[in-house]
């Protein structure tokens, strides 16, 4: 369908000028040419096509525009047209010719006329182009000579076009769209033109672009695609892929790093907590805390792992609390937490930190949760560098519900959710048995079985589930359902599927199946709960074969990728949230497995009859080892076309008898073994025919097809699914595309080529367009029957996605800038892989294709292509991105047999033409192929046009000669272990191959040959082999002189192609040397500079082809060399190098360096270095500078590499070479005369920078934002400081302040800390500031710079800001104002990383080349670049054109010795003294078996080894080393300082943890002046001392004089002039005894501080900073073990001494007493039931204890038999502790267990913790209730019982805090609660006590007694009598429980038992009286 609009002509216009229009349909805009110069009428001329995928509605508008077009202004608006198409759609064609509208809906005179026609569905389907579908591609260039054609096309020919035919431009290509036309497919309605440029110049854009924008604004205009030839996609071939190497399911290194901190709120009374941490299969505990509710641990656990990625991501992590766990019972678990190692991969730097994970019992679901576990968890893979946030003393109160352990966008209530997985059937399963035993039973009892016995397993969440087995079954049917509980959203990404055969001995894996959950569900706000199927998954692994031992068999099991169709399975999968609150649910979340409703047979879809058809054209590069032996190609489709080793035969369902049986399709074959019976059917061909192969090569063979190629049919059967194909392959489109534009933007910057901003905005173009056409298209998709809810939720998304998308393309096309284009790029790569996410369909349908490679019927080497590349759709967006295209395949080993090297040598490449659609719909299934054939059928009687032909036999032929230009490579792999190659390069073309010749010992080969193929014959018509020839390949060998050749990479091209009846002249001729990016495996390995054209010989032969020039080589034999036109066209260079030295050169063959040389070599010339004579006493050279002129290309990006080769002189004039670099760019040392307009170089005029403190600023309410020049803080005034204190003084009286802290107290720790929060308030800050950058940006460009002050203001904004939110952080916060109001303290810098990370490497003039030797590593060797090298070459390089330019002029003092390095200080050898401070390191890795390390530090520099073992830390991970160490080293001898981190151990030899290097040298001399840090201020005592032993002024004046600056004038008092900037500041300094004196030594630091901005010679200066190292260990590479924190000063040893060095060691925790007393108890829940009376009453005793797991518990005496809930104590605790206020823990010391050495230091919160129970006298204590006082923050005591409440406690409400290091004395009432069965917290007491803290030197002083003893007794509590009554006097206390309360009852008893004695004695005296009665009588 397609609307057709052919614009004629615009009549009746006023005055002359240039005319353009624009045609608008559905939002898609096109404009037309410009029309120059036309008068009345403007003669357009033009037809725009759309192609609409849904049906045109009748009140749909076509608008047309006319405009003045103006170069430089916008255009200006003549009038519109608009129009309803309600005709156009009825009679599919109108003629119009109307007047025009102008913009106020006026009737103008001027009229136009179009014509309008409409292809509607009647079966005339238009055909599409990837240019109509994703607008904005090339220009057509038909049109009628207008100039613009010229101006883009140099060298058109305007006669070409045949006269009198209408120009016509198809739609998708918007204005500024010019590309290379190679892309665009010649359509039947349009000529081809014979010489089209495949290639546009970039100038030529430019005009083009420029004529044609509105105006000249560059930021509206855009470009399409101008990327290199090997991306050009055309109609009939696809792009190969040139990655060849299967990554997946490669072993690779991963660590696991898990920190549990603490846990909170844990439900249950008084436990006893131990938190398990399990990683897969791995398990470790921590140590158990005693009764305690929130535990402490801070215990670190490692995990290393050796496994593929795949695996390693599905491991579930888990954590769970377990109580009272001891070595005789396992413990109760208490609740646990998991979630999957790719969850924490996928979170940004790998990681959480500081997370509370929620507990919850699996095997309660109705509890609720269980309690909060804090930890780090990380994960870390070779080559990720962690960031860690900064470890600092973590004093913000944590917010729990804040900090979830849950990654982004889950919700922080999860709740409980079935997981239903239904299992209903399988098919197409292979055998898993030996027949042996199955022809036996078959000859004994007849019976023939399948072989297989097969069941399901699911995995999920850590947990698995099981269906039935179904006993010999190749189609078992199930209808189970495993159930599995877990919370929901879950935290495990992918749920595994697995069939498995049920054997005896083992069972094994028949195929397995991941759901990635992410992918069956949606979290939006529209979202959908996963859902799946009822549909068939497939299942790939090994080969079907079987064997009983299966090497493949890891391919069954989901690693790596599968080589063959395995079985497929038909499965569903729901989701219920669970209701918690329903009673009858069961509770439990065992896996449970029952019966599931069987479907109906449709349910997956109605079955379809597919076709496949495949033609071979080409078969070459088959490995020599696989024989001369004849081979045949296999394709198969699922079980379809498989011979060999699939089911007896291919099933196919018996077609339905009829419509209304409802049997099920019988899917066993047919007994009928004519298969073309029913109804003349066509057999299958699935192989080709075998064919011995013929020699290439020494390498390879290749299969002579010639004109015959063999051809493949295959019919097969599968649920007709082929929507969900379609939609991705739409989107598959849309990412191809914007994948590609994003390349060409990439290579645009790359190669800096002018408007990378211009094809970014086309690509966002592109890309809307394609969302918009997608909604377009996917919209039918409605009314399936067998569609799954996931279809129809998937389509909601996908829809919303790409609409979003399309809108936000729209956005950010408009935001594209100059200055923006690389963040927009990163962008546009989120939404890539947004597209990306989203075309892949979870529910499969047609299995992928397999074409494998047999060599005497053996399976040798396969490729995998998916069917839906290979589908077809009468829509073209919908077809496959390879459906009837010639696709290039690289067969490949199967399973780990591809690993290494191995996978890198191509077994077979295939010229495979594919097309798979319905059966039905392939009428045109040859349709794509190259044209020029004829079929030859397998001749079978009836009917035979419909059956696809056998092969193909080709009567066209065209020669060629293919010129192959190889100029270069380079940055190659280094295959020899001297570290370089010998490389040549074989280019294979078809069936040829030719080498170029071998250059010797290089990585960089400058080949320079021409390479020509002969007699090439190629199949096909002349014109498509012109657009579309094949691909050429081009191998990079290494020559052996023993053995074969290694192979060191590969890379494709596409040749430039020339008709014999073309002209060999430009723009198209000579091509021009492109790069080709080589790969080996999966990793780069270098590039190719080389152009190929391919010429055909026409009918006169070879005279008629441009005539081979150039000599032939005499000195390198017959040898073509690279022709003038195509070579780069060179001018002379001067390249100057400084010879520096040699450092850390390794022994080469056992054998020391003793006098080794560096020669430098580039394009043929080069120069020498003069030659150390002893290597060991000085490694430097003494000619510090030589040059050499060579010829480079005037092209920068074409400069060759520049070789740095160091050899070593032995005697006898031997040379061994000890090491090679190549510098693959030359560009970073090209000389650039400096610009003397810029700014900086602006030296007239003064610019004062004013550095005075302002007036102090008032506490305002809001944040102050003050300008950025205005607060520099150098030193604040004192004046500034009373005031400080005095606002301090008045601040609120809810929170007594901290007060100024006194300078004696401060040290340099106190420095360190400020600077911590400092650093993370910055960090912070740059977080959310990430989103302004934009805007910002957009306005400093427009305000343009204010004086040079700018870019100083933008690097200082950030700590600024942070200084006034100090100063005035006011009530912004909440009166408790969560930042402390921080003293005024002295900061440094602290450096999350490497200092040199930070400048540059120090490479300011001096850069360091590493030296390489030995072989480039293969992945599996795990060889790194580390290992390979063997030394360091220190110099530089200058490169510039002579001669050089007029303008550069020399200063005073040149020296021409020296060149262009002037001013660089003398490399004789030097003393200095350096000082390592060594702060502390954090998250070492554990080296004990306990998980803990024993650290100290060992330092080495040259001869010096320092190892500070006595001074180990015990058992810490994170030790505070603070110390500091000197050593005299003498440059360049000794610059390599190695800083390690050794455990200590007590047996055997301490291990290495991990260490770093740093390279003193290049500090030492840096511009940036490394030293010695710059402190922020300057002062002559206390903890802010200056260290350097040059004062501030004496540095500035050394630089001014080094960097030939005018300066710095002192004076008047705080001023300093240096150039023309001056800067101000304090005048005056304060001595130790408070006496002011003159300086100038403020100003002149400030002026070091800001020396970035001196014009010119300015660079930024090292401030006084520690910085953040990584320890790294050899044993394993790549993987951080920790870091080290740090600082080194250096100070040459003839300058004057520095002073002692600053103390920094840890500060010792001070000894403090908190004595507590307990008064009083109330309201105390009653426990105890009486014995006599049944009356309530409780025992109570108080217990109280400060440390970790109470070592220090102590307990009050008990308060017998309180009835009311009241006790009476006066009881005091006394507790000792040792504090750190830096830190806010307290340190304990003690022996972890009886067998340790030493004892251990832990570091614990100060909390206190009071616990109230119920004494029992022969049972155990009953606990009632407890509260936890943290004594930094603790909520104030109540003064009266009454006020006490349970809100005080919880936290829910705010309550003012107190400190006791602040309060010293506090007393009150404080609630004890415990949780209740429902686990919420209730009130069960409150206690009345009071808290004192004393220093220790206090407390001994005025000691009191322990209890109520002695000194300072407590009196005796005033209990009432009932207490003691007990032992004092049981009767009174009897008759004061029982009379009191049963005087009635007790004297009923009483008369009772009277009467019962009465009666008693009465019985026993009757007999007695009877007896006597009776005698008597």
């Amino acid at each position: 369908m397609a609307l057709l609009v052919h614009l004629k002509t615009v009549s009746e216009l006023r005055g002359r000028g240039d005319r353009i229009a624009k045609v608008t349909f559905r939002g898609q805009s096109f404009y037309s040419r410009v029309l120059e110069n036309c008068e009345d009428v403007a003669d357009f001329d033009e037809t725009f096509r759309w192609p609409v995928a849904s049906t045109i509605d009748r009140n749909e508008m076509l608008e047309i525009q006319v405009f003045n077009y103006s170069k430089v202004f916008s255009n200006k608006l003549i009038g519109t047209f608009c129009m309803v198409l309600q005709k156009v759609v009825e009679e599919n064609h109108v003629e119009v010719t109307d007047t025009l509208i102008d913009d106020n809906n006026a009737i103008i005179k001027t009229s136009l006329c179009v014509e309008v026609r409409y292809q509607g569905t009647d079966g005339t389907v238009g055909s599409w182009d990837d240019g109509d579908f994703l607008g904005d591609e090339a220009l057509q260039e038909e049109e009628k000579d207008s100039q613009e054609t010229d101006g883009l096309l140099p060298g058109s020919r305007p006669s070409s076009r045949p006269p009198g035919e209408k120009s016509f431009r198809r739609a998708g290509r918007s204005v500024f769209s010019a590309m290379k036309l190679g892309k665009n497919r010649s359509h039947k309605e349009e000529p081809q033109r014979p010489d089209e440029p495949a290639v546009l110049e970039m100038e030529d854009l430019d005009h083009l672009a420029i004529r044609l924008a509105d105006g000249l604004d560059p930021d509206s205009v855009s470009l399409a695609s101008v990327t290199a030839l090997t991306t050009n996609v055309s109609n009939k071939r696809s792009k190969p892929d040139i990655k060849m190497e299967p990554s997946a399911g490669r072993p690779m290194d991963y660590q696991v790093s898990i920190t549990v901190i603490e846990a909170r709120q844990l439900v249950g009374l008084n436990m006893d907590p131990v938190v398990c941490v399990e990683v897969g299969d791995d398990k470790k505990y921590t140590s158990m805390k005693e009764s305690t509710n929130c535990p402490y641990y801070n215990e670190y656990f490692v995990f290393d792992f050796h496994v593929s990625p795949d695996v390693m991501f599905d491991k579930i992590i888990k954590l769970s609390v377990i109580h009272s766990k001891n070595l005789l019972r396992s413990g109760t678990l208490v609740g646990s937490f998991k979630m999957d190692v790719g969850t924490v991969y996928s979170q940004p730097e790998h990681q959480f930190h500081h997370k509370w994970a929620i507990l919850s019992d699996p095997d309660d679901i109705s509890s609720g949760l269980k309690g909060y576990v804090k930890c780090d968890v990380a994960v870390v893979g070779k080559g990720d560098n962690i960031k860690t946030p900064h470890k600092a003393n973590e004093t913000d109160e944590d917010d729990i519900e804040g900090n979830l352990l849950l990654p982004e966008g889950v919700p922080p209530e999860r709740q409980w959710a079935r997981f239903y997985v239904k299992i209903y059937r399988a098919e197409g399963l292979p055998r898993m048995n030996t027949s042996l035993m199955a022809n036996v039973k078959k000859a004994f009892i007849g019976e023939n079985k399948d072989l297989v016995d097969p069941y399901v397993q699911v995995f999920f969440a850590g947990q698995k589930g099981k269906t039935s087995v179904q006993k010999s079954s190749y189609e078992p049917l199930w209808n189970e359902q495993v159930i599995f509980t877990d919370l929901f959203p879950p935290l495990c990404k992918r749920m595994k599927v697995q069939i498995r055969d049920s054997d005896k001995v083992n069972d094994v894996a028949i195929g397995t199946h991941f759901i990635d959950l992410r992918k069956i569900s949606n979290d939006g706000d529209k979202g959908f709960l996963p859902t799946l199927g009822p549909a068939w998954v497939n299942m790939y692994g090994s080969t079907r074969n079987y064997t009983l031992l299966d090497e493949h068999q890891d391919l069954n099991e989901g690693l790596g990728e599968g080589v063959s169709f395995r079985a497929r399975l038909l499965l569903g999968l729901a989701v219920e949230i669970l209701d918690t609150s329903n009673p009858e649910l069961t509770s439990s979340t065992e896996v449970q497995v029952e019966q599931a409703t069987p479907i109906s047979e449709s349910c997956a879809g109605k079955m379809e009859e597919f076709f496949l058809f495949g033609a071979f054209l080409e078969a070459s590069m088959i490995d020599r080892r696989n024989g001369d032996k004849p081979i045949t190609f296999e394709v198969t489709i699922g079980n379809y076309g498989n011979e060999v080793d699939g089911l007896a035969r291919p099933q196919r369902p018996r077609p339905r008898k009829e419509p209304g049986d409802e049997e099920e399709v019988d899917l066993i074959q047919n007994s009928s073994d004519d298969e073309a019976s029913d109804g003349g059917d066509l057999a299958s061909v699935s192989s080709t025919p075998p064919m011995r192969p013929q020699v290439t090569d020494r390498n390879y063979f290749h299969l002579p097809y010639l004109e015959r190629k063999p051809c493949i049919y295959i019919k097969s059967w599968w649920p007709d699914q082929r929507r969900r194909l379609y939609n991705a392959n739409i989107m598959d489109h849309i990412a191809d595309k914007l994948e590609e534009g994003l390349n060409d933007v990439q290579e645009m910057i790359k190669t800096e080529k002018s408007y990378p901003e211009r094809r970014l905005r086309g690509v966002l173009e592109e890309l809307s367009c394609g969302c918009c056409h997608f909604l377009s298209l996917a919209e039918k998709d409605q009314g399936h029957s067998s569609r799954t809810r996931l279809d129809r939720e998937r389509l909601k998304s996908c829809l919303r996605e790409l609409e979003s998308m399309g809108q936000q393309a729209r956005t950010l096309r408009a935001q594209v800038k100059r200055h923006t284009v690389r963040d927009k790029l990163r962008l546009c790569q989120n939404f890539l892989q947004r597209l990306r996410f989203l075309a892949d369909e979870p529910q499969h349908s047609i299995p992928d294709v397999f074409i494998w490679m047999m060599s005497n019927n053996k399976r040798v080497a396969y490729a995998r292509v998916p069917s839906k590349d290979l589908l077809f759709s009468i829509v073209e967006e919908e077809t496959g991105k390879d459906c009837a295209k010639v696709k290039t395949l690289f067969l490949k080993l199967p399973g780990k047999r591809g690993f290494g090297s191995a996978g890198w040598t191509v077994q077979a490449k295939l010229e495979l033409y594919m097309w798979l659609g319905l059966s039905k719909q392939r009428k045109d299934f040859l349709c794509g192929l190259p044209c020029g054939f004829e079929e030859v059928k397998a001749a079978q009687g009836l009917g035979l046009h419909t059956f696809p032909p056998v092969s193909l036999v080709y009567a066209k032929k065209q020669v060629f000669q293919l010129r192959a230009h190889m100029y270069q490579a380079r940055s190659l792999f280094a295959a020899d272990s001297s570290g370089l190659s010998d490389p040549f390069a074989r280019v294979f073309f078809i069936n040829q191959s030719q080498c170029t010749e071998v250059l010797n010992e290089t990585l960089c080969p400058t080949w320079d040959q021409m390479l020509v193929f002969d007699n090439l014959e190629l199949y096909g018509e002349a014109q498509e082999l012109r657009d579309d020839p094949p691909i050429i390949v081009i191998e990079i060998y290494d020559q052996d002189t023993m053995g074969k050749a290694d192979f060191m990479g590969r890379t494709f091209a596409k040749p430039l192609v020339k008709m014999a009846d073309e002209e060999y002249c430009p723009p198209r001729f000579p091509p021009q040397l492109e790069y080709y990016q080589i790969y080996r495996g999966n990793a780069t390995a270098g590039d190719l500079l080389a152009a190929f054209e391919l010429l055909q010989i026409g009918p006169a032969g070879k005279a008629d082809l441009p005539p081979i020039h150039g000599p032939v080589d005499m000195d390198r034999g017959p040898i073509m060399p690279v022709p003038v036109g195509i070579r780069p066209v060179l001018s002379k260079y001067r390249v100057e190098v400084l010879f520096w030295g040699l450092r850390d050169l390794k022994r080469v063959n056992l054998a020391q360096v003793d006098r080794p040389r560096v020669d430098i070599e580039c394009a043929g010339k080069g120069v020498q270095s003069s030659l150390i004579h002893n290597y060991k006493k000085n490694p430097n050279f003494n000619t510090l500078v030589k040059w050499f002129e060579v010829d480079l290309p005037e092209n920068e990006l074409l400069h060759p590499p520049l070789n740095i080769r160091v050899v070593d002189c032995r005697a006898f004039g031997r040379y061994t070479l000890v090491g090679s670099h190549a510098v693959s760019s030359l560009r970073r040392f090209i000389y650039r005369p400096p610009d003397r307009s810029a700014p900086s170089w602006n030296t007239a005029g003064e610019v004062v920078v004013n550095m005075e403190p302002e007036v102090p600023i008032k506490k305002l309410e809001t944040m102050v934002k003050l300008d950025a020049t205005s607060d520099a803080v150098v030193k604040v005034d004192v004046a500034e400081e009373e005031k400080e204190k005095k606002k301090k003084k008045k601040g609120t009286a809810e929170e007594p302040d901290e007060e100024e802290p006194d300078e004696s107290m401060l040290d340099w720790w106190s420095k360190y800390f400020a600077s911590i929060d400092t650093m993370k308030e910055q960090l912070r800050q740059q977080e959310p500031s990430g989103i302004d950058l934009e805007e910002k940006d957009e306005m400093d460009n427009t305000e343009g710079l204010k004086g040079p002050m700018k870019g100083k203001e933008k690097a200082r904004t950030a700590k600024e800001e942070k200084k006034k939110k100090t100063q005035s952080s006011g009530s912004g916060q909440g009166s408790e104002a969560p930042e402390k109001k921080k003293p005024k303290i002295d900061e440094l810098k602290v450096y999350p990383k490497e200092l040199e990370s930070e400048f540059d490497n120090f490479e300011d003039w001096l850069h360091t080349f590493n030296l390489l030797r030995g072989k480039t590593g293969d992945d599996e060797d795990g060889s790194t670049e580390e290992e390979r090298i063997v030394g360091r070459f220190k110099g530089s390089l200058c490169v510039y054109k002579v001669p050089l330019p007029e303008d550069v002029s020399w200063e005073a003092g040149y020296d021409p010795t020296y060149g262009m390095f002037q001013g660089i200080p003398s490399n004789d050898p030097i003393n200095v003294l350096v000082r390592v401070y060594v702060v502390r390191a954090t998250d070492l890795h554990p080296a004990d078996i306990n998980g803990k390390a024993d650290p100290y530090i060992a330092i080495r520099l040259g001869k010096t080894d320092i190892r500070d073992k006595e001074n180990y830390i015990s058992k810490q991970l994170n030790p505070v080393f603070g110390k500091s160490f000197d050593i005299e080293a003498s440059f360049p001898m000794e610059s390599m300082l190695t800083v390690a981190v050794y455990d200590w151990d007590l047996v055997g030899t301490d291990d290495l943890i991990g260490e770093t290097k740093i390279d003193l040298e290049n500090r030492f001399y840096s511009k940036h002046r490394a030293t010695c840090g710059i402190a922020q201020t300057y002062s002559t005592h206390g903890y802010n001392i200056w260290r350097d032993p040059m004062k501030p002024s004496q540095i500035l004046t050394r630089l001014c004089k080094d960097s030939k600056v005018d300066g710095p004038h002192f004076g008047p008092p705080g001023r300093v002039k240096v150039a023309n900037r001056v800067f101000t500041g304090p005048s005056e300094i304060e001595d130790e005894n408070g006496q002011k004196k003159p300086t100038e030594e403020h100003v002149a630091l400030s002026a070091l501080r800001h020396w970035e901005d001196i014009p010119r010679a300015g660079c930024r200066l090292v401030p006084e900073h520690v910085e953040t190292r990584p320890l790294l260990n050899p044993d394993k590479p790549g993987i951080e073990q920790g870091r080290l924190e740090l600082w080194v000063d250096m100070f040459p040893m003839d300058m004057p001494a520095p002073g002692t060095p600053l103390d920094i060691s840890p500060r010792k925790p001070k000894k403090y007493e908190l004595r507590v007393i307990i008064w009083n108890t109330d309201e105390v829940v009653l426990e105890d039931d009486d014995f006599f009376t049944g009356e309530k009453s409780s025992d109570i005793f108080v217990r109280g204890w400060l440390k970790g797991q109470q070592e220090d518990k102590q307990d009050t005496d008990v308060h017998y038999h309180s009835l009311t809930g009241e006790g009476n104590f006066n009881w005091r605790y006394l507790f000792p502790f040792d504090y750190l206020a830096a830190e806010e823990k307290i340190v304990i010391s003690k022996k972890e267990s009886m067998f340790s050495w030493d004892e251990t230091e832990y570091k614990i919160p100060a909390r206190l913790t009071l616990q109230i129970w119920d004494a029992d006298h022969f049972s155990a204590d009953d606990f009632l209730g407890a509260i936890e006082l943290d004594l930094n923050r603790f909520p104030r005591g109540a003064k009266t019982a009454k006020q006490c409440t349970m809100d005080m406690a919880t936290g829910e409400v705010d309550v003012p805090l107190v400190s006791i290091f602040k309060q010293k004395r506090v007393k009150g009432w404080w609630p004890l609660l415990a949780r209740n069965e429902n686990d919420e917290f209730e009130l069960t007491g409150k206690v009345e006590a009071e808290l004192h803290l004393l220093t220790a030197e206090e407390a001994e002083k005025n000691p009191v007694g322990l209890a109520r003893n002695e000194p300072d007794p407590l009196e005796k509590p005033n209990r009432p009598d009932t207490s003691f009554i007990w032992f004092l006097n049981p009767l009174k206390s009897a008759r004061y429980f029982l009379w009191h309360t049963y005087r009635w009852l007790l004297l009923k008893l009483l008369l009772l038992l009277l009467l019962l004695l009465l009666l008693a004695l009465f019985l026993y005296s009757v007999p007695g009286y009877l007896v006597k009665k009776i005698l008597r009588a």
